[in-house]
């Protein structure tokens, strides 16, 4: 038979198992049922649980667990390590708002590998420093936008949120039961999927970036993510963020032999195709959910990327290559501009 030191470290952490996997919390005499025990023995237990688990008074004294504050043991080999200092860094340079929690475990990652690894260890830190930096300050309302949706989906906890739109600036008001939180490259943001419903409407699947929520209020009521919801078949067709209930759409481009080199050297899309033409140009072929979303990716190419299909985005493209032109051909084209600023 074990000692009683422990058991009673076992006891605590199978006291933490159960409170992790009942958000809800749960009372002592839940516990003591569930592993056995008598009541008073979960009693003489509460001092000796982590100052994470607390009792709510305003929820029937109910046991429950903070797990914003609840720390994870984990170990990394040194590859692994790099892999999430990649990561880390693609956060950095991409999102560029205050983030302390990212700052805080990169830091740690830092230290945990500073003797197998001292140099990566310093560029780390490093990079801990820059996402720390003041100047970063204005996201903050974004990094508590980000923790209260954070907590929801880990307690699968419906939210109300007030979200600006872009069509009119008006703000709405939306219930929220968060199922995903993916981070969007391409539009330096984080955006939130999940079930949503208006004051009027119907419930629907929706994006929404964090940017423009105004604010987050957490609800009592909880929800069930549905079994059948799977975000890396929902986003396979994405280009980057933006699905659609349709088949995914043919695009083809043309790309100029001055850049089909660096065209080559990366991949693109799951669905990319490439083909070699006789004068060194290539062509691209994808099948994407929403071709609107490869616009500003397109533009940066310039002139050395032709839309072939679909007809609309060449189309769009066209107008807008005519505005560009109109634009520069209108200049006075000596440096200056028409207007005085």
């Amino acid at each position: 038979m074990a000692n009683d030191g422990a058991t009673k470290a076992e006891r605590l952490l199978q006291i933490e198992a159960l409170l992790l996997q009942h958000p809800e919390g749960m009372t002592q005499a839940d516990i003591a049922r569930r592993l056995g025990v008598n009541r008073s023995t979960i009693h003489r237990y509460l001092v000796g649980l982590s100052t994470h688990i607390y009792i709510d008074d305003n929820d029937g004294n109910r046991l429950k667990i903070d797990r914003s504050a609840y720390l994870v043991n984990v170990r990394f080999t040194l590859h692994e390590a790099m892999a999430i200092h990649l990561a880390t860094r693609l956060l950095a340079i991409s999102i560029p708002d205050h983030n302390p929690h990212a700052a805080s475990a990169l830091r740690k990652l830092s230290i945990s590998i500073k003797r197998l690894a001292p140099t990566i260890s310093g560029h780390m830190g490093a990079t801990a420093d820059q996402m720390d930096a003041d100047e970063r300050n204005y996201g903050r309302r974004v990094t508590e936008i980000l923790q209260l949706l954070t907590l929801a989906w880990a307690d699968c906890r419906k939210v109300k949120i007030h979200h600006l739109h872009g069509g009119d600036n008006a703000v709405y008001e939306y219930t929220l039961c968060p199922y995903f939180i993916e981070p969007y490259s391409a539009g330096n943001s984080v955006q939130v999927i999940g079930l949503s419903q208006s004051l009027k409407g119907q419930p629907k699947l929706r994006t929404f970036k964090l940017e423009r929520i105004d604010r987050v209020e957490l609800l009592n009521e909880r929800y069930l993510i549905p079994k059948e919801f799977n975000p890396q078949a929902l986003l396979q067709d994405a280009w980057g963020i933006w699905y659609t209930n349709e088949p995914p759409e043919r695009v083809l481009l043309k790309f100029s032999p001055q850049v089909a080199a660096r065209v080559r050297m990366t991949h693109w899309h799951p669905s990319q195709q490439l083909y070699e033409n006789p004068d060194g140009s290539i062509i691209w072929e994808g099948w994407i959910a929403e071709p609107r979303e490869m616009e500003p990716w397109i533009r940066g190419w310039g002139s050395d990327c032709e839309v072939l299909a679909p007809t609309e985005l060449r189309e769009r493209m066209r107008v807008e290559s005519k505005k560009w032109y109109d634009m520069y051909h209108e200049g006075c084209g000596d440096g200056s501009t028409k207007e005085t600023y």
